[in-house]
């Protein structure tokens, strides 16, 4: 993972009296500055407890009564895990073969003299934090500046006080660049009406199809060269359409929640490069990705992105509210055109946590899981043939691990009330380390190492399958407190909208009760009566 310096200030930051700085991250470890000899001790300390409590709790797990339990727990846990490290194992590929590779080849053709011939920012933002707006924009001068190519900074706003921001930072520091500032104000809410605005007006602005178009949020800061790293690959692979980036985070907030996000933004290092092995991502992030205008200026493109709606069997037709990164993969993935990951195109999302840390991060996981699984659904529709093989199991593997993730802590929690509660230990004990195993792999991919990430990956796969189990008859369900706290649900009468949440409170009472107990019968836990038992049973009752 790589990690520049950004306009010769830092990237951490911190708050005071609701200000916020940039701090140095170049005290950040490394690679394998990470695995310090404390770091090693820690990890060898943690097995070790965790062998003594394996020595000192009962051992039930080969129990002959709870074996069918330990057998379906280990079945799934190896396909999980085995799923996990060909993830790993691709993504290693691609980190350390595959990608090295392509880097080479464009830093050769970027020192030969290639640019493109134009630059365009397509940036969005809605009542954005001065300090962090300000940061923004100076690193988009910043890579304008090393790039050496003009740019033009298209930004999307709806309020006076985000333009004068941008205007403010532009007189002081831009005279001197070949940048152009054009500002559409949006006349209705949303990302989604702003991005489609900045598009159109980029088609009536002789904006050519080999121009380079950065779509990115107004809390998104450039590290140098992240631009760079991009560029010269749309040359070298014409069949190239967009470039999805490394991102890291600096979190405002509780230190639970920066944890939290350290951690999964690693996973997504991970996926990204195993995905990427196959020429496709599962996501184009809106924080900060690299398109070719070539689709970009097309009305479908534009369309989709403004009004994407799903017609559902329940909600009807209704709209998107956020997900406008999953829109324009879902466009590029129908295209069947190449979407990279570049890993050392890096860049800093700033989250700025105010209130209840716990509800921003269970509205995250509405969002996020909500985006996935309206976009996840049409998507695995198109088949294999529309994408390689890989790509599409991973789509399908989506939908299947919301649910079998759930399996194994409803094993345990019903043989521990149904038999012993002492086999609930023997599951702790299988968390503690598994997840530490898992976590071994997602180290290298993370800011540094934490004893903390095996417990929060557990507790985040749980409530991700959780939520999206909720989610998934309630599609159309959408909150985005980030851009104004809008919301939005199916269209209809009070009386159809009761009906259709009563139908979806039904559909997840159905689904959560089929799968307690399919799990429970097929574990043996419960056993259904058999045809004689049934009748005994009956005439007995009716015995007169």
């Amino acid at each position: 993972m790589a990690h520049s310096n950004l306009f010769g200030g830092a990237i951490g930051m911190q708050r005071d009296n609701n200000k916020y700085h940039i701090d140095d991250p170049t005290n950040w470890p490394h690679g394998l500055d990470k695995w310090t000899p404390s770091k090693l001790f820690k990890i060898a300390l943690y097995f070790g407890v965790c062998f003594c409590f394996a020595l000192t709790i009962p051992n039930n797990l080969w129990d002959p009564e709870l074996r069918q339990i330990t057998f379906i727990i280990g079945v799934l846990g190896i396909w999980r895990y085995s799923w996990w490290f060909t993830h790993a194992v691709r993504a290693w590929i691609y980190g350390r073969f595959v990608y090295p590779s392509i880097r080479e080849r464009g830093r050769k053709l970027w020192q030969a003299g290639w640019r493109p011939r134009h630059l365009h920012f397509m940036m969005t933002t809605y009542l954005e934090h001065r300090d962090i707006t300000e940061k923004v924009v100076r690193s988009i001068l910043m890579e304008i500046r090393c790039s050496g190519v003009p740019g033009t900074i298209w930004l999307g706003s709806s309020v006076r006080r985000d333009e004068d921001i941008v205007c403010g930072v532009l007189r002081r520091e831009a005279q001197n660049l070949d940048v152009t500032l054009r500002i559409i104000r949006q006349n209705v809410p949303g990302k989604r009406a702003a991005i489609g605005l900045v598009l159109r007006a980029m088609n009536r602005n002789a904006v050519e199809e080999d121009d380079l178009v950065v779509f990115m949020d107004g809390d998104f800061i450039l590290t140098r060269g992240a631009i760079s790293s991009c560029m010269p690959l749309f040359k070298l692979f014409p069949d190239l359409q967009a470039c999805t980036t490394n991102e890291e985070v600096i979190c405002i907030g509780p230190k639970w929640i920066s944890i939290w996000l350290e951690m999964r933004f690693a996973q997504r290092r991970l996926a990204m490069q195993s995905h990427s092995l196959s020429k496709r991502v599962l996501t184009l992030t809106g924080r900060m990705s690299v398109f070719s205008a070539r689709h970009l200026l097309r009305h479908e493109f534009i369309r989709l992105l403004e009004a994407d709606h799903l017609d559902h069997w329940l909600w009807g037709n209704f709209r998107f509210l956020s997900g406008d990164d999953k829109s324009t993969w879902y466009y590029m993935l129908k295209a069947r055109v190449v979407m990279l990951y570049v890993p050392d195109a890096l860049g800093y999302t700033v989250e700025v946590i105010e209130g209840s840390g716990l509800e921003r991060m269970v509205q995250n996981f509405r969002r996020w899981s909500g985006n996935m699984l309206r976009n996840g659904m049409r998507a695995t529709k198109l088949g294999p043939r529309k994408m390689p093989f890989f790509i599409w199991w991973c789509l399908v593997d989506q939908r299947l691990s919301m649910w079998t993730m759930l399996v194994s802590p409803v094993l345990a929690l019903s043989a521990s009330i149904l038999y012993t509660p002492s086999y609930i230990l023997s599951y702790v004990l299988f968390i503690a380390v598994s997840r530490m195993l898992l976590s071994l792999f997602l180290y290298q991919y993370a800011r540094t190492i934490s004893l903390v990430y095996p417990w929060i990956l557990y507790f985040n796969q749980l409530i991700n399958a959780s939520v999206k189990v909720y989610c998934i008859f309630r599609l159309s369900k959408q909150k985005w407190t980030n851009r104004g706290n809008q919301s939005s649900s199916a269209e209809g009468d009070a009386l159809l909208n009761k009906a259709r949440n009563v139908m979806a409170i039904w559909c997840t009472s159905v689904s959560v009760t089929a799968l307690f107990l399919g799990t429970i019968i097929y574990s043996e836990l419960l056993a259904i009566p058999s045809l004689g038992d049934s009748k005994l049973l009956l005439l007995h009752l009716f015995d007169f």
